[in-house]
């Protein structure tokens, strides 16, 4: 199922030159209106007595849709495209981040403190002293971003190279929301153990590890041994991000409908990692009655194809999506584009709650059920109630990095939780707000406090 909503993703700049005459900018404007592009800023880079070149910023839905806005110009007599760029891959040229120094470099004075020979008191200070490593390095606030590019997006195994633009883009984030260093990992294997002694071997260098895009059930084994095997925390974001802002929008929209998490039967589509994260964290949180889904339907203590991690989630029920969502009060998607229709969602319970969160194209538009549902979110920014894990592996790292926490628990990942439902204030909550915004500055510091708080009454923090 396409999506035709035009969005930043497949966002052009057109330069156009165009005679300098009354009307002639209309022209324009009117084919990219026609050929349903979406504007935004449009810029005045030169004038004369005869011509204007303007740049034209235009949001398309797709790479096709967006070279037919272009050739919708080219089609006007008169006009010139002088060139067009596509921004996306504009703001990735050269990469998005870089490594800059702390302090200058100005004098003799200064090289030989921060190398040769000064460097070697410190070197020695740690070496006597292992954990001055956190006092005079970088690794007290350097988060190392692990991929092997089995499972990069919703896009499948493309590999390590093709996986480091999210890495770096995860990086931004990292410093961007919490003043965290983090750097790509690539690894040229998807070979579980070397993938486990390679993160090992890096660790001194980093004060956590934040596995991403790893495929499942993979992802299992190497979150499990990396924590019992190193003292540094290690968080699997597609996992535990994705189950911390879920059960936190979960929260909030169940006081909306005035049910409890202990009385809804929730469905949740997709028994990968986040799928499996998502339904170990709520059953956590009180939820009794949970039944799984797979592309092969209802996870059916039947079934002899189970996973070790789905057949904690079997039941004795059996048959499809739609059968499992008759009379259920929760959909949680964690799949595949178009799974969703209409007819399930009026086949649930009254004010049911629906969160499809595949991306960048969720399980179902949500425009298509807005009518038939109580609260409707999904993964994207462009809808109300954006499920995004940016609320909360920040904020997770912030906290166990700065009460150097030697592992990251269940119990953070509850209080991380409600820290973020908390956010929004009962007479704030409605059907299209029931998560804070991405760019909330709370955000971080509320999951923060939340993480150190509960590291310290399990014990388990160290400053």
């Amino acid at each position: 199922m396409a999506d035709l909503t035009p969005n930043s993703s497949f966002s052009v700049t057109i330069r156009v030159e165009i005679p300098n005459r009354i009307g002639m900018l209309a022209t324009v404007t009117k084919a990219i209106a026609t050929s349903g592009g979406n504007f935004g800023l449009i810029d005045l880079i030169e004038q004369t007595r005869a011509i204007s070149i303007r740049d034209i910023t235009v949001d398309a839905a797709s790479t096709e849709h967006a070279e037919t806005i272009v050739q919708a110009i080219k089609s006007l007599p008169d006009i010139k495209v002088l060139n067009v760029y596509d921004r996306t891959f504009n703001l990735h040229r050269g990469g998005k981040i870089s490594i800059a120094s702390r302090i200058p470099l100005k004098s003799v004075s200064d090289l030989a403190m921060a190398y040769t020979p000064g460097v070697g008191r410190i070197c020695n200070a740690i070496a006597q002293n292992p954990e001055e490593v956190y006092n005079l390095t970088i690794k007290q606030n350097t988060v190392a971003i692990v991929t092997d590019g089995s499972a990069v997006l919703g896009l499948g195994n493309l590999g390590p190279a093709a996986a480091l633009p999210v890495m770096e883009g995860k990086a931004m984030l990292f410093k961007e929301f919490a003043g965290i260093d983090a750097f790509p990992i690539c690894l040229a294997t998807q070979d579980t153990d070397k993938i486990i002694e390679a993160v090992k071997n890096i660790a001194p260098v980093f004060g956590g590890v934040n596995l991403e895009d790893i495929a499942a059930p993979r992802c299992f084994e190497i979150e499990a041994k990396l924590r019992q095997e190193l003292d540094i925390p290690v968080f699997h974001d597609d996992q535990h991000g994705t189950a911390i802002v879920t059960l936190a929008a979960l929260l909030n929209a169940l006081k909306l409908v005035h049910k409890s998490i202990a009385e809804v039967r929730i469905v949740v589509n997709g028994a990968g990692a986040a799928g499996v994260a998502c339904a170990r964290l709520l059953r956590k949180a009180g939820a009794e009655k949970i039944w799984m889904c797979d592309s092969k339907g209802i996870l059916s203590d039947n079934r002899t194809d189970l996973t070790e991690e789905k057949r904690e989630f079997a039941v004795k029920a059996q048959g499809t999506l739609a059968g499992a969502l008759q009379g259920a009060d929760v959909f949680i998607g964690v799949s595949v584009p178009g799974v969703l229709t209409p007819e399930m969602v009026r086949s649930m319970a009254k004010d049911p709650i629906v969160f499809a969160m595949a991306n960048p194209i969720p399980e179902i538009q949500p425009e298509l059920v807005k009518d038939d549902v109580a609260v409707i979110a999904t993964g994207r920014s462009d809808y109300p109630n954006q499920i995004n894990n940016v609320l909360a592996f920040p904020g997770v790292f912030r906290g166990a990095l700065d009460c150097r926490a030697a592992t990251i628990t269940t119990s953070m990942y509850l209080e991380a939780a409600t820290a973020i439902a908390s956010l929004v204030k009962p007479s704030d909550l409605d059907k299209e707000h029931i998560i804070p915004s991405v760019f909330d500055e709370r955000v971080v510091t509320a999951v923060a406090g939340a993480v150190q708080r509960a590291a310290r009454q399990e014990g388990i923090a160290r400053s």
